[in-house]
């Protein structure tokens, strides 16, 4: 399994109404794209100096579901949402590994 992470630093003048038109289009990704197991994305909470304002986080079957996903008819069209209208966009795709089973503890 791969997961897709995006980091955005808007552009202070993000027109709201293009905001809400861009995580729309997000929320009517989940479940519609080909090899898409999961999508979640929100604003940050925290704020601080070295914070981003928003994060998409989407896990994929393969390396070739994040290529259809980039191309998708759903995806595209958001791109020129978030383009224009940030400072910054920050991405890394990793393999998710199972984890180790939990130790359990013994007396």
């Amino acid at each position: 399994m791969i997961r897709h992470t995006v980091l955005f630093k808007f552009k202070p003048d993000f027109p709201p109404a293009d905001k809400q038109a861009w995580i729309a289009g997000l929320n009517r990704m989940t479940g519609s794209i080909p090899g898409m197991l999961q999508l979640t994305h929100g604003p940050d909470v925290l704020s601080t100096a070295r914070s981003f304002d928003y994060a998409i986080v989407a896990d994929f079957e393969t390396v070739e579901d994040i290529a259809v996903y980039n191309t998708h008819p759903l995806h595209e069209p958001l791109k020129a949402y978030s383009f224009p209208n940030s400072q910054q966009i920050l991405s890394v795709d990793f393999h998710l590994v199972d984890p180790a089973p939990a130790k359990t503890l013994t007396s």
